[in-house]
């Protein structure tokens, strides 16, 4: 597929989700508009980069369908001024979403192969104010905390304790929450007097894995 018709696949996608009623915020429409998500899945995938399903990108990781990828990012209301922490890199692409909505994206990728793809796309796109750091995102990355907001892009159990400590007070995090094979997705606001949770429905995502101790 030539660069004209990817842009033209692009518009029909973002205004799909439009109408579907995923994206809604002016700012995060643009962004998906700018986005090139087709250099961002396998050679393989290119040409289905735009449909609305999640691809395979190796190592037993995904990226995410279109509309997961609106909805997260729509639940995390994210602002010019935040700084973000996002668990599960895959191949960059929600991370490069986010950068043009917020100050600041730390991204960490368990995969140390996924962590080079991941870099070498978001270079690529010109992506200036996102950090790849290769390691288990179940336990953040204290070295920035606190952080705005936190996006947990793979299935985990709960919520580990350790995002739940690196989030500031009034901050958001997102994540799919539950079992191997369906989660549900939470959005949870660190308080004065704890965590408020909220659930927005089932997902499907590939599962949170650790680091060796």
């Amino acid at each position: 597929m030539n660069p004209g018709n990817m842009q033209k696949e692009r518009k029909n996608l973002t205004d799909r989700l439009i109408a579907e009623g995923f994206l809604k915020t002016p700012k995060i429409i643009k962004a998906f508009g700018e986005v090139p998500r087709e250099e961002f899945v396998l050679p393989r995938g290119r040409d289905y980069a735009y449909a609305d399903t999640p691809q395979g990108i190796g190592y037993g990781q995904t990226i995410s369908a279109p509309h997961m990828v609106a909805i997260m990012t729509e639940l995390l209301e994210p602002k010019p001024k935040d700084k973000v922490l996002e668990v599960g890199t895959g191949s960059g692409y929600q991370a490069t979403i986010l950068s043009k909505l917020v100050k600041t994206v730390y991204t960490t990728e368990l995969t140390p192969e996924l962590v080079e793809f991941a870099r070498a796309n978001l270079q690529r796109a010109g992506c200036k104010n996102v950090k790849v750091i290769q390691g288990d995102g179940s336990k953040g990355y204290s070295k920035e905390a606190p952080y705005d907001k936190i996006i947990v892009t793979c299935a985990c159990p709960a919520v580990p304790k350790s995002l739940i400590e690196q989030l500031k007070q009034g901050g958001i995090l997102i994540a799919p929450v539950g079992g191997a094979w369906m989660q549900d997705l939470k959005l949870c606001k660190k308080t004065k007097s704890g965590v408020e949770e909220k659930s927005y429905g089932g997902c499907v995502f590939v599962p949170l894995r650790h680091g060796k101790n």
